[in-house]
Parts: structure tokens; C-alpha cells; sequence
């Protein structure tokens, strides 16, 4: 199975929060995780974000991204480019549901890249976001 994960469900599956364990027991061998360069930026700088905020020591976000530096070496994630139809398509996505459902831009393309990848399956743990990939179409578990 082919899986987008976004940002909400890379943080938990990194730091320890109230999704952690549901993040652990989604990934598995069996499914083919993308991981686009977009998503791992957001990764990192939410990650680093918990140390501005005074949520995680440096020591804390080091051993999280070194983890996440073994879990690719270890194939956990498909490494796969951003496809470059993906502004196009999160304009019309945009167009067609922001004034409804408050998209924030880095969600859409998300989303956009998700579609594109031909996800089975977009994961989440922010809600706007589901609402958004379920309205173009995409299953969440």
C-alpha cells in the first residue's frame, strides 16, 4: 500500500506526543511510505520549532532526527521528488476548497503531492487536514 504521510503524523511518529503510538503502529514493512523532500523540511522545522518554543532540548530533536536519518537508511521511507505538477494542482485544490475548509498552503501541497503520488492512503493527525484530503478524495486509513 502506498502511504502519504503528512507533517502531524512524521512529528508524532518522531516525538513523543498523544498520536505516538498510533504512528508506531501504522508503519510497517508492508507499505510504502513517501517521504517528499517538502515533508521532511516540515519535519525538521517543526521539530526544531519545539526547541524555540521550550517544548524539547536541542539533546531531544538530535536523537529524533538521527532516527529519522536511520529509518531512511533503513528503507523505511521512499524517498520521492516533489512532482512539479504539484503548485498547479494545489492552485486549483486552492480554488476549489480553501474559502470552505481554510487550507493552509503547505497543506494543499500536501495534498497535491499526495494525489500526484498516487497515495492508497494519506495520514494525518490534524483534523482541518483530513477534511481537506477527504474532499479530493483520498482515504485516510
Amino acid at each position: 500500500m502506498k502511504v502519504y504521510a503528512d507533517t502531524s503524523f512524521l512529528v508524532s511518529l518522531y516525538y513523543l506526543d498523544a498520536h505516538s503510538a498510533e504512528a508506531a503502529r501504522r508503519v510497517n514493512p508492508g507499505r510504502e511510505l513517501f517521504l517528499t523532500p517538502l515533508a521532511e523540511l516540515e519535519l525538521v522545522n517543526a521539530l526544531q520549532l519545539r526547541v524555540f518554543r521550550g517544548e524539547a532540548s536541542p539533546a531531544e530533536i538530535y536523537a529524533a532526527r538521527k532516527e529519522l536519518e536511520g529509518d531512511i537508511r533503513a528503507g523505511v521511507f521512499s524517498a520521492v521528488q516533489m512532482p512539479l505538477e504539484a503548485y498547479e494542482l494545489a492552485r486549483r485544490i486552492s480554488t476549489k476548497r480553501t474559502a470552505a475548509l481554510g487550507g493552509r498552503t503547505l497543506d494543499i501541497l500536501h495534498v497535491a503531492c499526495a494525489k500526484l503520488l498516487r497515495a492508497e492512503r494519506f495520514w494525518t493527525f490534524d483534523v482541518r487536514q483530513a477534511e481537506l484530503a477527504r474532499a479530493e478524495g483520498l482515504r485516510l486509513r
